[in-house]
């Protein structure tokens, strides 16, 4: 049974990491028109949960893409320069959806896992009851 209780935390800490992903990635895609605006990436670390003998993925720090904006030539635009320039985000609204699918189908997956060794739990609970 203990090793239920790991695949149930392994399975629920992947869910809150997807959860966060698609938190960033609906903020992403809601300033894709944003001037200036920085996509923003998290990346997932591995940890080793020693009391509960299972190892679990929490989100890692957020980073700001490096990628370099679109400039844009909008001279009537209050966001312009001397040259009529405006820096866009570099944001782009594809690879966020495609974000958002691998997120969802991850959460999907963990979910999937979670209540699998919830139902062998409750089995194994009631067979010990007999």
């Amino acid at each position: 049974m203990f090793d239920l209780q790991g695949a149930i935390q392994a399975a629920a800490s992947g869910m809150r990491s997807q959860s966060f992903r698609m938190r960033l990635v609906g903020e992403n895609i809601a300033n894709v028109d944003t001037p200036g605006y920085a996509r923003k990436i998290v990346s997932f670390e591995s940890e080793v949960d020693s009391a509960r003998g299972g190892q679990t993925v929490r989100p890692g720090p957020v980073v700001l893409s490096q990628a370099d904006p679109v400039q844009s030539y909008e001279p009537g635009h209050p966001l312009a320069d001397q040259l009529g320039m405006i820096t866009l985000s570099n944001v782009n609204a594809l690879v966020e959806i495609a974000d958002a699918r691998e997120a969802q189908r991850s959460y999907q997956a963990n979910l999937s896992i979670f209540d699998q060794a919830r139902d062998m739990r409750r089995g194994l609970l009631d067979l010990l009851r007999r």
